[in-house]
């Protein structure tokens, strides 16, 4: 069995390095299953519904399904009309749509982490970072479920990049043992030839019985790279159908293309989203199974993914379950964080995150708004979320990091950059390696010193201060930073101070005069350890994710700087 994964995406494990080579998948499956139906029996809080409690009936299915870079609100049900996506639509109209959905750290690594833990990344130790070791003592929750009785599995991305570790000397499988062997025609260069949903159909085939299954379905779209036009040449999109391009880009022909080849990305995701659905419903399990479908971080263009500004951690989240959802067809404005989802998983199945082998979970499950009726607010407790990263992709001295912690309410988000002398997304003369090579950064990168109505490179490029405060109700963009504004200086120090109340409940190393930890923590992508050492010394070290045109200062120039 063989995975043709996107190019210049990458799967570090040992000394093998580059996704897009073939590999050799061994399907991993569990000698023994510990089935224990009731494990952990929870008490739920049902608001005015007469819905089953969990533990009165079958314990439901679960369908986890994460787009790879896919910014909110970038799918057909929140009203973006050049992204047609019925798969997420559907889901959203049989269950219930979020609004303020954000992941905690806006990059692949961390966030598989935090969604598998319920942990947030500076409390996952080496996790917190990109491309790191995971550390042997988190478990995950699909670890737990196939424990506690769930046949589990996955397709296409799970957790990476990064060195899982092993169990019994082979590869530890934390979103669940992989399932590849079907592959398919891709109808664009660069989409993967991983036939999801056929591989899916496999999963289902192996189950014994009615054993209650969890899947995790990570399509590799839409992560770069992509074909440049197919957007236009493969599903007939128009320049003029996207309604409007972040003011942090130039509006010109070359990025509005590169955004519709990103729209035909999602679109292809959610193609195999809906043959999932339907394969569920001919097999009479689309009602008692939890489908959740989101994205990992926002959409991989610069400025966005990796960062930390409203369009990088806000994600699309749509969730369905006919046999526990009440009042289908919801929004919800309530702020869930990826904690929620292993808690809300765990519930679901009947277990006691307590009494399991997992450190404790810090998210809040969602099964209250589950049960609720209501619309908008469910519960008014959940009126922020906590952003933050630290080490992204290398590029810098010492293969340091960004670090940041921020916090986002309806109406501000506040950040904490705590580095300020270092370089955002990544140093020039590495090619700014925190940012995917792609048609919009050769665009932002060609019009660095013009004399345009915004500076582009700077927004997306340059250094940032210590302290950022945006309007994200009248500043989506993050354009006008307001932290040194003292008409605002109130609701900054009120920002900060709650933030770093919470960081200090949850024991951030960053909080407790330890920061630097993650900084040592080391890359364990060996290809590309210590690169900014290497590549100043003259070694040509490949960067596949960047273009070699995104390097635009020499060495000799950065060491005369």
């Amino acid at each position: 069995m063989t995975i043709n994964a996107k190019k210049s995406l990458f799967l570090y494990h040992s000394n093998d390095n580059v996704r897009n080579e073939p590999k050799t998948i061994i399907l991993m499956k569990s000698s023994h299953l510990i089935i224990n139906a009731l494990a952990g029996t929870l008490v739920f809080s049902v608001f005015g519904c007469d819905q089953k409690k969990p533990h009165e009936k079958e314990r439901p299915n679960i369908l986890f399904c994460m787009a790879d870079d896919a910014s909110y609100p970038h799918m057909g049900a929140y009203g973006t009309d050049w992204v047609t996506t019925p798969g997420f639509d559907r889901v959203a109209e049989n269950g219930i749509l979020f609004n303020n959905a954000y992941v905690p750290n806006a990059k692949c690594a961390p966030c598989r982490s935090i969604l598998l833990t319920g942990r947030y990344s500076w409390q996952l130790e080496e996790a917190a970072n990109h491309v790191p070791y995971f550390p042997e003592k988190f478990k995950t929750y699909a670890e737990v479920l196939s424990d506690s009785g769930y046949f589990v599995g996955h397709t296409g991305k799970g957790w990476a990049p990064g060195d899982p570790g092993e169990i019994n000397g082979e590869p530890r499988h934390l979103a669940g043992p992989p399932y590849q062997s079907k592959t398919t025609e891709p109808p664009a260069s660069y989409i993967s030839n991983t036939d999801y949903a056929g591989n899916f159909r496999d999963f289902l085939d192996e189950r014994s019985g009615d054993q209650p299954f969890c899947f995790w379905y990570g399509g590799y779209e839409p992560h770069r790279a992509y074909e440049f036009g197919a957007g236009m040449s493969q599903a007939g999109k128009k320049l003029s159908d996207i309604d409007e391009v972040y003011d942090f880009w130039p509006d010109n022909d070359t990025v509005r293309k590169d955004m519709l080849d990103y729209a035909y990305e999602i679109e292809y995701f959610d193609k195999h989203l809906r043959q999932m659905l339907t394969l569920l419903e001919m097999r009479g399990e689309l009602e008692n199974t939890l489908v959740v479908v989101t994205a990992d971080n926002g959409m991989p263009f610069p400025r966005i993914k990796g960062q930390c500004y409203e369009p990088s951690n806000h994600m699309p989240l749509a969730v369905m379950w006919a046999d526990g959802i009440a009042n289908p067809g919801r929004e919800v404005d309530d702020f869930v964080s990826f904690v929620d989802i292993a808690p809300t998983f765990l519930e679901l199945a009947g277990v006691n995150p307590g009494e399991t082998d997992m450190e404790p979970i810090e998210g809040k499950s969602l099964i209250d708004i589950f049960y609720s009726k209501k619309s908008g607010t469910v519960d008014t407790s959940r009126n922020y979320a906590l952003i933050g990263k630290e080490r992204h992709d290398i590029g810098r001295p010492d293969d340091n990091g960004y670090p940041v912690r921020g916090i986002v309410t309806d109406e501000y988000l506040y950040l904490k950059n705590f580095k300020p002398s270092r370089w955002p997304a990544g140093p020039p003369v590495t090619g700014y390696l925190n940012t995917d090579g792609s048609p919009t950064k050769t665009v932002v990168l060609d019009r660095r010193g013009e004399s345009t109505p915004h500076d582009y490179w700077r927004l997306c490029f340059g250094k940032r201060p210590g302290e950022e405060l945006y309007n994200i109700q009248k500043d989506p963009g993050c354009m006008n930073n307001l932290a040194d504004d003292p008409e605002y200086e109130d609701i900054k120090n009120r920002l900060r101070d709650r933030l770093f109340s919470k960081l200090k409940e949850q024991e951030d190393p960053r909080m407790l005069g330890n920061g630097d930890v993650f900084d040592n923590y080391e890359y364990a992508g060996e290809a590309h350890r210590n690169y900014y050492e290497r590549f100043m010394q003259g070694e040509d070290v490949p960067a596949g994710w960047v273009n070699e045109s995104d390097y635009r200062v020499s060495r000799e120039e950065w060491k005369e700087n």
